[in-house]
């Protein structure tokens, strides 16, 4: 099992008379090697559920763990190496750092110039339809060649998971599923989740978990059966 989820609750305005849960009581598990997509209406708790995974948000209780490790109880530094190599992360705002060309904001994960480096770079820029950008600095590019640069940016340390957070909400719907094929293919080596609004572009998903109000309503597997169970293997 590569993710556990117990108990999960995240609270925010913990302590005050009104308290807003992001997350409520939630059981899940993740087995590796799959794509799965995170859906649900705007403010539902998607992205919160995605965070959480990442280790990015602490839940207000329960515990999430990756390889039984439980992220809430690992020191900030073992906590950033793990991020560092085994997650990569591709947020709905890019994050490119200005100053540095395409090809170096691509590499600033593994912090490795050498030209097997470079070269490895400049293929997924290439996968990607945009190497010939890679001298380009980001205010030099259109939105979604700044979401593929990210895109690159997040693969090029191989992660063993993919978090992605609205990630072709800048991307037209024939660049939205060539990122996702490109995605799906990682799957034989990593598990990727990707929370999105939408749902075409989850068609190769192995699942689907569709979440309202921090609770999960129901999971749809490959084959369309719901599931909804509180505590769900996936």
């Amino acid at each position: 099992m590569l993710f556990k989820i117990e108990n999960l609750n995240l609270i925010y305005d913990i302590g005050k008379e009104v308290q807003t849960y992001a997350l409520r009581n939630i059981n899940l598990s993740l087995e590796g090697n799959r794509l799965i997509g995170i859906m649900g209406p705007s403010g539902s708790g998607k992205s919160s559920l995605l965070y959480s995974l990442a280790g990015l948000k602490i839940p207000s209780s329960g515990t999430v763990s990756y390889k039984n490790m439980k992220l809430n109880e690992l020191s900030v530094s073992k906590s950033t190496e793990l991020r560092r190599k085994d997650f990569g992360f591709i947020f709905q705002r890019h994050f490119l750092i200005d100053y540095m060309t395409v090809l170096d904001n691509v590499l600033t994960p593994i912090n490795d110039n050498s030209t097997k480096a470079k070269e490895k770079a400049v293929a997924l820029l290439k996968k990607l339809g945009i190497e010939h950008l890679a001298n380009k600095k980001p205010h030099q590019l259109s939105g979604g060649q700044r979401q593929k640069v990210a895109i690159a940016r997040a693969l090029i340390n191989d992660p063993k998971v993919i978090f992605g957070d609205e990630i072709t909400a800048s991307l037209d719907h024939a660049s939205a599923r060539e990122v996702m094929k490109i995605l799906d293919e990682y799957t034989s080596n990593a598990l990727v989740i990707v929370v999105t609004h939408d749902a075409s572009i989850l068609e190769n998903a192995d699942d689907i978990i569709n979440i309202w109000d921090g609770v999960i309503t129901s999971i749809e597997n490959k084959e369309g059966k719901d599931n909804n169970e509180s505590a769900v293997d996936l």
